[in-house]
């Protein structure tokens, strides 16, 4: 087995690189913008880039990139690949996913890849763990975290729990051609993840109430206006509210979803750094 395995420098990718090849599996890495010359350039926006990246591949694990979507699907079923795994989203579940922008770039390719011939399999992680780090810099620099909802729950997931399944979805065939809805193990509210990070680095770390227009404000640098009203909402949504948690980690892995705990232990130094 040959995998392609798209935006190489992402976590869940680097992670699944080296458990592919523990397994002693082909693993190419692949980015918009390589930056050693063992990665194969695939920019997911521009289809030129896309022939030579899968020749000779059998698998592909495929971020998801709405532009050239169907472009790409058909390059692969060209190619000969036999399987693509997508790193999609649980927010393609949200009752009306093509009004939300966040949810609607993921069901397009979600759309392009069941319109191909080549077989297609979808994880869906809700939230990443990773997300807290957003937080960081204000963790570091001794200032409050800003929240417009901090009771807000979600379903923080370790990404070495993705990269797990991602392996397993790869090498067993039949797990493939079905969507995988994946969480973490507990539902927590914002607060809650807040104080186990201060727990796990010994250090206060207060929260600042935001209205939605002051952290709006606060991310626009970052998050685009199109997007930061979907995710407001859907905080909003959740607010004293429990999200619904899955078992399917442990269905694909073998072991439980790995606590947020464990997570913030882990990255506890960039918090403190």
């Amino acid at each position: 087995m040959t995998v392609l395995v798209t935006g190489s420098r992402g976590s869940v990718a680097r992670s699944l690189i080296t458990l592919l090849r523990d397994r002693g599996l082909d693993a190419r890495p692949a980015s918009s913008r390589p930056d050693d010359p063992q990665t194969l350039k695939c920019d997911l926006t521009d289809p030129a880039t896309f022939p030579d990246a899968l020749k000779g591949v059998t698998s592909v694990f495929l971020y998801a990139e709405p532009s050239c979507a169907g472009a790409f699907a058909e390059e692969a079923a060209r190619a000969g690949v036999e399987h693509i795994v997508l790193l999609s989203s649980s927010a393609v579940l949200t009752p009306d996913p093509d009004s939300n922008p966040l949810a609607k770039s993921h069901l397009e390719v979600e759309r392009a890849l069941e319109a191909s011939p080549v077989r297609a399999t979808s994880l869906r992680p809700g939230s990443f763990a990773g997300n807290t780090l957003g937080w960081a810099w204000s963790v570091k620099s001794g200032l409050p975290v800003g929240l417009p909802y901090p009771g807000s729950h979600n379903d923080p997931i370790h990404e070495a729990d993705v990269a797990e399944a991602a392996l397993a979805v790869l090498t067993d065939p039949a797990l493939s051609g079905r969507s995988h809805t994946l969480t973490g193990p507990q539902s927590l509210t914002f607060a809650q993840q807040i104080d186990i990070l201060s727990e796990v680095t010994g250090r206060d770390i207060p929260v600042k109430h935001l209205s939605r227009e002051e952290w709006k404000e606060e991310m626009a640098e970052y998050i685009p206006a199109s997007y930061a009203d979907p995710l407001l909402d859907w905080w909003q949504s959740n607010d004293g509210r429990p999200v619904e948690i899955t078992r399917t980690v442990e269905e694909l892995t073998g072991h439980p979803a790995r606590p947020f705990a464990d997570w913030a232990r882990e990255h506890a130094a960039a918090f403190t750094g």
